[in-house]
Parts: structure tokens; C-alpha cells; sequence
């Protein structure tokens, strides 16, 4: 065992400890001789980037570069981590040896240190299949979204994603599912961290992953899941004789990520003729090579070769995964020609408009609804509360993060209730609730079959979100982040909105925009209840306010759990009826001006703007 932080040894008795240790125990010549190499130039500073701290295993798992020592993914820190998350797994399952665990991967890779997905998955399951455990080992790349539809499908006991989504190319991920099909929340975090700092000692057949391919123990689920998965998703088909005759075009693009194959056979599922790939997108590629990053969320550059081939073969409308396929952009060429990107929250209101009116031909009967929810995230747009309002189904927010969603979910059908649809706006959607998690592949094919649907009332999906803005309120919203390196800077700026009138009083105002309500999810206070108790969990370890203005307007001011960044997210809700679009930007523009100036302190504080 390691030294904790600061237990009495100096920084460079501590280094030397753990890179001996580290030659002890690591198998992987890429790796150990990267160490070895480190040691013998002398190179403090790259060993202590990959020695400085072990990567801290939180609600999502693992996420960090791929390279060699505790700081970073590799086979070593894997097969450490999956010791802790076995033992855990003991101790909270008695049946564990009975029902098992699914493990699945994307298509990552990093060449210089020996470690890919495929890599890691394989030696995950060698940790569990040595103690006796079964594993449903996916034999090739998958969507994340399989594997929280296989732990429900086949009734497991947790499930593991050896992904990094959409971060850089050197980066991996290790991602947890608990048995109710969704993220894990604390305080499995902590549990799982505690025992993989007791099992940090590779167990004897930890190495050889050999000895997999021949156990009983080791199942492969992909032709059955493959086909579980596309049959449960033609039950939110609503309209299959459109969808044979539909003239509309679509191209995909899964950013050389693991999507292709999946939204081909989710448009056949369908009965929709199966989009157009962009080709030099369309196969598994760890090197990303023609986008700077692979997320579709940066929009239009990552969209650069989408737009080309619809231009060319005249289709109207884009659709992009990104490269684990549990998140999707989708744009529409406009009059105009010019291609407009939907935001996460216009694509969460058309898809949530969507479902609601498809659910409600299916289900006439008006004492359904109560037990009919929607949920999104309390950043993302409030749209579905407006439409909840006036349709008479119920709305609830949660926490950022589909964790949070995943789980109240889970509760919500347990109790009997049917849950239509759940979003967030960094594009995630859950349209499906055999999936308790983000799903890029569903949310592909109903987007499709939505577009498909307007086209016979020569309706596009713009003209459509306009409508829905129209009948419910339009909903404008506006989304940045400044980049801040320095912790104290981050604290001093929330504390100083929390004594800002040096009376410990939080603001009253915002510039000229009067503030009517606060919500503190950092302390736990919050003004609107009568016991000025925030409902939801607060969380002390990350910094996040929410503002109500008097004028309709919304914003929150929040710390990211991944990057140096402060966030903020404002929304205009106005009431239903006509009112002027271009007007309510406008009053959003200048309250997010006044919350940069007022509340953000650029220079006070030295940030840096999100760069254009």
C-alpha cells in the first residue's frame, strides 16, 4: 500500500516508493519500459505527471490519458481498479457468482504505451473470471448504451464501459453500471475507491487473459443483445408505412467512432432507408484524424464533411454520434442554405414534443398522464416543464449528469410510472427506457422518423420547433464558460456571491435585472421553499448557484467535474403566445452581459473566455 497524501513522506520518497512498486508489479513492456527510461534520465517532472496522484475513481468511473503509471490508464491501473470494483462487487452481492457482469468497449487505442479498450476490457474480465465470476464479454465494439441495456436484459449485477467518449484521442475511460441499469451515484463511488486502494497488488492470474478464452465462465452476448436491443426499439415506431415512402434524406456520421454499423440496423428497424456514412468517418478510427476534436457538440467543424456529402447527394438532414454513440448533433439545411445545428435543448424539446404526442395517440385515456413523467437536467432548457404544464404529465429536474436521470428513472418505473423521456443539453437523450442512460442510436432513428413524419405536412424540423415555442413559450437559452486553472480563484469568486454585500447577503440585483430567487446546491439554500432548503442533494465539493430573475430569466453559475472551467447556462422562458424571438434574445444577451460583468469578474479574477 501506498502512503496516503501528505502521510509523512516527502514528495520524492513517495515517487520513489510507488515507481518501485510500479517496476514490481507491471507486465506491460511498453509501460514498464517507459519507467524504467523515466528513472534512468532522471525525469522528475514527467514522473511525477504520471506518479503525481492515482486517478480518482468518482460517480463516472475513471477518466485520464492513456500512458504509463497511477495517474494515468493503463493495463496495470486497470487490472487495479477492476480488483477494487470485484471486491466491492462481493461484499454488496451475494449472488454475484450466480448473475455476473457485462463488459463492453469502444474502438480507442494508444499505440506507444500497448493500451486500447479491447486491451482493457479483456483484462477486466480475466480479473473476474479468476475469481470465479461470469463475464458477458462483448467480442467486438459496442455502443456505451449496450451496456446498460444488458445489465437490465440479462438481470447482472453491474456492467463496465472501457470508453472516453468524446475527450481527446489519448484519453480512455472506465465507466460503472450498477444492477438497476444506470450509473452508479455515491456512495458507491467512495466504496469502490477505499477497495481499490486495499487490492492495488496484481492478484496471481492477473496478467494472463489467455485463460479466458477457454472458461465457461465467459459469455458472448453480442448476437443476442445486438438483436434484443433493435427489437425492443421497433416498439417506439409510430409510423412505419411513412417511413417506407419518406423522401427525406439523411446522412450520418459516427466521428470514427463505433456508430455506423448500430444506426444502420436501427434505421432498417425502423424501416427507413439506411442513411448515408460519411465515408471517411464511417470506420473506427483512434486517431480521429479528420476532426480537431471528436464531439459533436463543438458543431459545425466537426460537421465539415456531413454537410459536404448532403450538399451532394441532397439530403436535408445531418445526423452525428459521437464516438461511443450515447450522444447526437443533428442539423437541417435551411431555406436559406445555410445548415442550422439544433442546440441540445431545441432537440430535447422537438424529441420531447415528439414522444408526448406520439405516446398521447397511442394512450387516449386522460387518467394516464398522472402517471406519465418527463426529466431533464437543471441546466438544461425548463421546455418540458412548460409543455408538462399545459398537457398535464408531470415534469422533475435533477442534478446535472444522466447518473442522476438513470437513477430517479429507475425509481419512477419501479413505482409503476412510465417515464416518456429524459435529456440534458450537452446532447444527451433518453428516448427509450430500456436504456437508462444517454442513447445516441435510439435518439438517431426516432430524430429520423420525426423528420420523416413533418415532411407529410411539409413541415421541417425548424418550423416545428417554432410551433412548439409558439404553443408552449419559447424558451431561448444561451450557454458558455470561462477557463480558470487556480481552485482559490474558483472558491473566492463563489464566496464572494455569497457575501455580496459584505453582510453575507447573496445579490439582489444583477446590473439592471432584478434577481427574485436563489438556489445554492453547493450549501443547500434555497429562498423559494418555505424552509429555505434546497430539494435537491447538495454536493461541498463543487461550486454550483442558481439565479431566478424577475423577468422570466433563469441562469446558473457552476464548476465542471472534468475541466478548468466555470459554466454558466441562462434561459428566457416566456409565457405562451406569439412573442418576439428576436426581442427575447436580445434581453438574454444583456442579462448574460451583466452576469459576465457583474458576477464572472473577468479581469478580478483573471479568466479566460471560451475561445471562438
Amino acid at each position: 500500500m501506498a502512503a496516503p497524501e501528505g502521510g509523512g513522506l516527502g514528495e520524492d520518497a513517495r515517487l520513489d516508493q510507488e515507481t518501485a512498486q510500479w517496476l514490481r508489479w507491471d507486465k506491460n513492456f511498453l509501460t514498464l519500459e517507459a519507467v524504467k527510461r523515466l528513472i534512468a534520465e532522471g525525469n522528475k517532472e514527467e514522473l511525477g505527471k504520471c506518479f503525481g496522484a492515482r486517478m480518482e475513481f468518482g460517480t463516472a468511473g475513471l477518466r485520464a490519458a492513456m500512458g504509463p503509471g497511477i495517474s494515468r490508464m493503463n493495463d496495470l491501473t486497470i487490472i487495479q481498479t477492476t480488483q477494487g470494483f470485484c471486491r466491492y462487487l462481493e461484499k454488496q452481492f451475494s449472488d454475484l457468482k450466480q448473475k455476473g457482469i457485462v463488459i463492453s468497449f469502444d474502438a480507442r487505442a494508444h499505440p506507444s504505451s500497448g493500451g486500447s479498450s479491447r486491451r482493457f476490457a479483456r483484462l477486466a474480465a480475466t480479473t473476474f473470471i479468476s475469481q470465479g465470476i461470469p463475464v458477458y464479454l462483448f467480442s467486438d465494439i459496442t455502443p456505451t448504451p449496450f451496456v446498460p441495456f444488458t445489465v437490465l436484459r440479462l438481470k447482472l449485477c453491474a456492467g463496465i464501459m472501457i470508453t472516453a467518449s468524446h475527450n481527446p484521442k489519448q484519453d480512455n475511460g472506465y465507466k460503472v453500471y450498477w444492477d438497476n441499469g444506470a450509473q452508479i451515484i455515491s456512495p458507491h463511488d467512495k466504496g469502490i475507491s477505499q477497495a481499490i486502494e486495499e487490492n492495488l497488488e496484481p492478484w496471481p492470474q492477473a496478467w494472463d487473459d489467455s485463460l479466458i478464452d477457454s472458461s465457461p465462465l465467459l459469455h458472448n452476448p453480442s448476437a443476442s443483445i445486438s438483436n434484443d436491443y433493435f427489437e425492443d426499439l421497433k416498439k417506439y415506431c409510430f409510423h412505419r408505412s411513412v417511413n417506407r415512402e419518406t423522401k427525406v434524406k439523411f446522412v450520418h456520421t459516427s466521428v470514427h467512432g463505433v456508430g455506423h454499423n448500430f444506426v444502420q440496423s436501427a434505421f432498417k428497424a425502423f424501416d427507413l432507408v439506411p442513411p448515408e456514412a460519411v465515408p471517411e468517418q464511417k470506420d473506427p478510427d483512434p486517431e480521429f484524424p479528420t476532426v480537431k476534436y471528436p464531439n459533436p457538440e463543438e458543431g459545425k467543424g466537426v460537421l465539415t464533411l456531413s454537410f459536404a456529402l448532403a450538399d451532394k447527394t441532397k439530403a436535408r438532414i445531418v445526423l452525428a454520434n459521437d464516438p461511443d454513440a450515447d450522444r447526437l448533433a443533428v442539423a437541417e439545411k435551411q431555406d436559406s442554405g445555410e445548415w442550422r445545428v439544433f442546440s441540445g435543448n431545441e432537440l430535447g424539446a422537438l424529441l420531447g414534443w415528439w414522444l408526448f404526442t406520439s405516446w398521447k395517440e397511442k394512450n387516449q385515456d386522460r387518467g394516464a398522464l398522472k402517471d406519465t413523467y418527463m426529466l431533464s437536467s437543471t441546466v438544461s432548457s425548463k421546455i418540458l416543464r412548460a409543455i408538462a404544464l399545459k398537457e398535464g404529465f408531470h415534469f422533475e429536474e435533477t442534478l446535472t449528469g444522466f447518473k442522476w436521470m438513470g437513477n430517479r428513472a429507475k425509481q419512477l418505473i419501479d413505482q409503476g410510472k412510465t417515464v416518456l423521456f429524459a435529456f440534458e443539453e450537452a446532447i444527451g437523450y433518453m428516448c427509450c427506457p430500456f436504456v437508462l442512460d444517454k442513447d445516441g442510436v435510439s435518439a438517431a432513428v426516432i430524430s429520423a422518423e420525426l423528420a420523416s413524419f413533418l415532411a407529410t405536412k411539409n413541415l421541417s424540423l425548424s418550423q416545428q420547433l417554432k410551433a412548439i415555442y409558439v404553443e408552449y413559450g419559447y424558451h431561448i437559452t444561451k450557454a458558455s464558460y470561462f477557463i480558470c486553472h487556480d481552485q482559490d480563484t474558483i472558491k473566492k469568486l463563489f464566496e464572494n456571491l455569497r457575501n455580496y454585500d459584505g453582510k453575507n447577503n447573496y445579490p439582489k440585483a444583477c446590473g439592471k435585472f432584478e434577481i427574485s430567487a436563489i438556489r445554492d446546491l453547493t450549501t443547500g439554500y434555497d429562498d423559494s421553499q418555505p424552509d429555505k432548503k434546497a430539494v435537491l442533494p447538495t454536493s461541498k465539493s463543487s461550486q454550483m448557484i442558481t439565479f431566478t430573475f424577475a423577468n422570466g430569466g433563469v441562469a446558473t453559475m457552476r464548476t465542471s467535474g472534468t475541466e478548468p472551467k466555470i459554466k454558466y447556462y441562462a434561459e428566457l422562458c416566456a409565457p405562451p403566445g406569439n412573442s418576439d424571438p428576436e426581442q427575447l434574445k436580445k434581453e438574454l444577451n444583456e442579462l448574460v452581459s451583466a452576469i459576465e460583468e457583474h458576477f464572472f469578474q473577468p479581469q478580478k479574477y483573471n479568466l479566460q473566455p471560451k475561445a471562438d
